[in-house]
């Protein structure tokens, strides 16, 4: 069987360009003869022709067993960089080796056709009512319907379907099966495979002969620069629009229902799921499996720890954790006096046995 390399290793890069590119220095003994980098990768599973960084001491073990031909590191762990790594001194080492790496993997932030071509496709089914820009690539597979509109540099992946009357700007990737319908997408948007955006919200009214199913009649949308994961489902607005503001991200396997609106970038994390009318402000971050339930509104800023269920409004600013969610020194307050009941403890720190013994 064939080793395909799906990330071909990139030109060399001398220590020089490492600093040019990262601000980093290059710092203690200098290694003889200076190692030309080839790759990237993580400490442990460095090469001499790799750079890797560390940026806690937790990793210093890693480090001493390191074979990295350069490493970032803070000033503070610049001696225990062992000999035959070059250390590069840079305030914040993980951002260094991000910036980097961006730079040697840049056609990486974008995913391409997985078809490996431009223009659409033979197999491709485009609507002869549908719009589309110049260099929009459509693979193999993929449906766009009548009354639809991209934007020039977009690829809508194989087996994607984009619904009548959508939106699409520049610059976007819609990807390998993806559904799309009843939307209006910003630019530079990336929803990665399996996402299913705009289909109904669910809306059923109880009665005593069964749930009658209430119309979905709003959209959704995603603004500029928001990325959207794999199998993510975002519903479509039930009476006013379903909003993603611009450069949130969104992970895969997260459920956002109808009428929901979340702010500019904004963080939501694996397995949270957002009920109906929900809104979230600028900035705020939900750890992954975080639950927050309809009607509810998450404050600019605020932070939720992850499983956490969130049944109050949230300050701005805010970080709240537990279930139901409260304010982090509540949080950890309980679950202390918990651990001291499980001990036999009393809230002063006397055993709770006191006087039984003999019994």
């Amino acid at each position: 069987m064939s080793d395909p390399v799906f990330f071909a290793p990139r030109a060399p890069l001398s220590l020089e360009e490492l600093c040019a590119i990262t601000g980093a220095r290059a710092a203690g003994p200098l290694v003889s003869p200076a190692p030309v980098i080839t790759g990237l990768a993580a400490l442990d599973r460095a090469q001499p022709g790799d750079v890797s960084f560390i940026d806690a001491a937790r990793f210093v073990p890693q480090l001493a067993a390191t074979r990295a031909g350069a490493c970032f590191v803070p000033e503070r762990l610049l001696e225990r960089v062992p000999a035959g790594t070059q250390a590069l001194v840079v305030a914040r080492p993980h951002h260094a080796f991000v910036a980097l790496a961006r730079h040697v993997h840049a056609d990486l932030l974008r995913p391409a056709s997985v078809f490996g071509h431009h223009g659409v496709a033979a197999g491709a089914i485009v609507h002869p009512q549908a719009r589309l820009e110049d260099a929009v690539t459509v693979d193999p597979g993929a449906v766009v319907g009548p009354g639809a509109e991209i934007g020039a540099g977009s690829v809508i992946a194989a087996g994607a379907v984009v619904g009548p009357g959508v939106r699409i700007g520049r610059n976007c990737h819609i990807g390998i099966g993806v559904s799309l319908i009843h939307a209006l997408v910003g630019d530079r948007v990336i929803i990665h495979p399996g996402a299913r955006i705009g289909q109904d919200g669910f809306g059923y009214l109880g009665g005593a002969r069964g749930h009658a199913k209430i119309p979905q009649f709003g959209r959704v949308i995603l603004q500029d620069d928001v990325e959207i994961g794999a199998n993510t489902a975002i519903d479509r607005g039930g009476v006013r629009d379903t909003v993603i503001g611009e450069g949130t991200k969104i992970d895969n396997l997260v459920q956002i229902a109808h009428n929901v609106v979340i702010g500019r970038h904004c963080v939501v994390v694996s397995q949270t799921g957002i009920a109906g009318s929900a809104t979230l402000g600028d900035f705020v971050m939900l750890g992954g499996q975080v639950g927050v339930i309809g009607h509810v509104h998450i404050g600019d800023g605020a932070q939720i720890a992850a499983s956490s269920n969130v049944k109050d409004d949230v300050p701005a600013g805010a970080q709240w954790g537990g279930s139901p969610a409260k304010p982090m020194r509540d949080w950890f307050r309980e679950v202390m006096a918990v651990q001291r009941l499980g001990r036999g403890e009393r809230p002063d720190g006397s055993r709770g046995d006191e006087g039984q013994r003999g019994v």
